[in-house]
């Protein structure tokens, strides 16, 4: 730390009021630098950062406005920096940023208070803690010298000190900064990997993963766990300690390349009604308490899914063996049998430990043939012995859509991509992803099962992980209102008192619009995000005063969880000793359940915008149809038809000035030219940039707006 930041640092901590020779002995500095300590105040106190009074006691100017926070990030000319106490975030010029970097922590002065329209701008006055995370970069060449061109510090390249791995000019690396400069162009940096050249999207991904502290590879006390379970098959005694359903007629649905199969279920028709099972893969017998196997899912929280590869919460000899219910041999399980009426109300439910053997591994669109009548004989002849069931498991799920249908629950449609790559994992595709008929079936079941583990808990008042999905905040709502009318959509009741009801009707209106799209999408950024949490807080948009995660405990820590404090309940231990046992647990679950969501669910968006890049970097020059998803005083966003989103650059309209208006249009204050979301648009690819994961369009017409829905000219893919 540089002298003047120490003295900012000591005086801030003692709350000011303290003499050079203070600041010294504070920090156990020798004599020696009595002196240097001075002459650094005097340039401070000449800069007004600090000021001294007559007894010679130093003070940080305008302390009421000082705060310590951490950089959030930077820009080419600007950063921000998150307030430690509020949370909330102040602009910082570049210059006054003090050659801060995102995970400093420092001492900052606001020099202007927030306003409605804008966030408070501050200075930074020294850095506190200087962050040893790693940067990404690209290796470029300046005459012959080799420097790192920083994805996030918005300087120029940077000089390079010391090199662990073998560069060349395109790589994508990693670098620390070894030594500081008052400014960002300043630091000097060294090299710690090389991760291949920048124009692959698997190089971006890689050092995404590293620096977001993402787990790729299990702790070796793990693999070593889960080397017991290679080949492993079930151990009968146990086998015998369980309800023994290996008679029904159970099966799995999934997607074609799924490997990792943790939900069966099994479907008949009972005189009151249905009987259906869902049967859960019982990892929590195989992964114990504090066992590495357990220490490491739980510092993963979840699998994260990227393009077309996924980085496993459990080591493959568990999520893609013993643990998955692969068909024609046997499984433990943890399964939820539910009894429900012909108005698809759940009369009876009990979860059982069980033993179970799929008859047969199904695939999403091998089911959705049988129900729609296309399906082969070879087809047929796979689903053999659970094919009977097929039809049952869709009038089933009939029942149950109508009935979640009937209670407000809004159905959001949203895009979601398919990432195609080679055997070289490049991208040579990009997909919408589409549900079919038996996706949503499947669905359906498991929101049943985990209704049902969500009522068991309640019910009993024992601890428990449940997933909560709160109602949107006010100013959301209102935000929302104000967009809807900016588009001249009817906003049909949406106020700060609506229902979920009030919002699927909004949908269900405007499902024909050809701004559908967009109007999904605002009304999902409406919503709170969903979370977990140790308390039952109710799911606004199912519409459930009961609800958690259940299904999926190869995948996600929080069912992992619950499965485990299930376990006990049905072994009929007492609630007052699982509050004991798992009180405690339940809240440092449930956070870390949160937390590790959050983490992947930016891993995917972000490095999915990688493999985005990559595959538009072959259509450079193309044009394309798409529609305007995003507005920005800096441009327009467009998405394709392939769910590519590209930005098209302000400057590049026009070089007249442009507004923001109502936040959904960009408003050309000379020609009167409005750009609004939901405007169909023809636009040319002009760049892709693999590394940073943007694709820029240029605008080559907007059409006219048809208000019959009818679509514009194909795509020119």
């Amino acid at each position: 730390m540089d002298l003047e930041s120490l003295i900012i640092a000591t005086l801030f901590e003692n709350g000011g009021g303290m003499t050079i020779k203070q600041i010294a002995h504070k920090n156990d500095l020798p004599k020696k630098y009595i002196d240097k300590l001075k002459n650094a105040s005097k340039v401070m106190i000449r800069n007004k950062v600090i000021f001294r009074t007559n007894s010679d006691q130093l003070y940080i100017s305008n302390m009421r406005s000082v705060f310590s926070g951490k950089v959030a990030s930077l820009s080419r000319t600007f950063g921000f920096v998150t307030n430690l106490i509020t949370g909330e975030d102040s602009f910082v010029s570049g210059g006054k940023l003090k050659g801060a970097v995102p995970g400093d922590t420092v001492i900052a002065r606001e020099i202007s208070e927030k306003t409605e329209q804008r966030s408070s701008t501050a200075e930074v006055l020294a850095v506190l803690d200087q962050t040893e995370e790693l940067f990404g970069g690209i290796i470029v060449k300046e005459g012959i010298q080799l420097k790192v061109l920083p994805d996030t510090l918005g300087c120029p390249p940077l000089s390079v000190m010391k090199v662990k791995e073998q560069i060349k000019e395109g790589d994508k690396v990693l670098f620390s900064i070894r030594k500081r400069g008052e400014h960002h162009s300043e630091h000097i940096v060294d090299i710690i990997r090389s991760l291949g050249s920048s124009e692959y999207a698997k190089s971006a991904t890689e050092a995404y993963l590293i620096q977001n502290n993402i787990p790729v590879d299990f702790s070796a006390e793990a693999r070593e766990q889960a080397k017991q379970y290679a080949n492993a098959v079930i151990d009968e005694k146990q086998a015998a300690k369980r309800l023994d359903l290996r008679n029904l007629p159970i099966f799995t649905i999934d997607g074609a390349d799924t490997k990792d199969i943790d939900d069966a279920i099994s479907v008949e028709r009972i005189e009151e009604g249905y009987r259906l099972g869902v049967h859960i893969a019982d990892v929590s017998h195989y992964v114990t308490e504090g066992s590495p196997l357990d220490r490491d899912a739980f510092e993963r929280g979840t699998s994260v899914y990227i393009a077309d590869k996924v980085i496993p919460m459990l080591p493959k000899e568990l999520s893609n063996g013993i643990c998955s219910l692969n068909p024609g041999v046997d499984r433990l399980a943890f399964s939820c049998i539910m009894e429900i009426s012909k108005k698809g109300t759940v009369k009876k439910y009990k979860f059982a430990k069980t033993v179970i053997r799929s008859r047969v591994q199904g695939v999403y669109s091998e089911v959705n043939a049988i129900l729609d009548n296309t399906a082969n004989e070879a087809i047929k002849a796979k689903y053999s012995e659970v094919i009977d069931c097929i039809p049952i498991m869709k009038e089933l799920a009939d029942i149950l859509i109508k009935k979640r249908k009937d209670r407000g629950a809004p159905e959001i449609q949203s895009s979601e991509s398919k990432v195609i790559c080679d055997e070289n994992g490049i991208c040579v595709d990009i997909k919408p992803r589409v549900q079919g008929v038996s996706e949503g079936i499947i669905e359906e079941f498991m929101l049943m099962a985990n209704n049902s583990a969500a009522k068991t808990a309640m019910k009993k008042e024992i601890p428990f992980v449940y997933r909560v999905h709160e109602n949107p905040p006010a100013e959301k709502i209102e935000s929302l209102k104000s967009t809807l009318e900016a588009l001249g959509i009817n906003p049909l009741g949406i106020n700060e008192k609506a229902d979920a009801k009030t919002f699927a009707k909004l949908l269900e209106k405007t499902s024909d619009d050809p701004r559908s799209v967009i109007i999904n999408r605002i009304v999902l950024r409406t919503m709170a995000k969903a979370k977990y949490s140790e308390q039952p807080l109710g799911h606004f948009g199912l519409v459930l005063a009961e609800y958690a995660h259940f299904t999926s405990p190869i995948r996600r820590y929080a069912d992992l969880s619950i499965h485990r404090i299930l376990t006990d309940y049905v072994a009929k231990k007492g609630g007052d000793k699982l509050k004991k046992k798992y009180g405690d647990f339940s809240v440092r679950a449930a956070s870390q359940a949160t937390k590790t969501e959050l983490s992947a669910v930016a891993a995917e968006r972000n490095c999915e915008d990688f493999y985005a890049a990559e595959y538009m970097k072959n259509h450079i020059g193309e044009e394309f149809d798409g529609i305007i998803s995003g507005v920005l005083g800096s441009g327009l966003f467009v998405e394709l038809p392939n769910t590519v989103e590209g930005k098209i650059d302000v400057r590049s309209l026009s070089d007249n000035y442009f507004e923001v208006r109502n936040g959904i249009a960009l408003y050309d204050s000379v020609t009167g030219t409005m750009y609004t979301m939901g405007d169909k648009v023809r636009v040319k690819c002009i760049n892709a940039n693999v590394n940073l994961g943007q694709t820029d369009f240029e605008l080559i017409k907007v059409y006219d707006n048809i208000p019959d829905g009818s679509q514009p000219e194909k795509t020119g893919e």
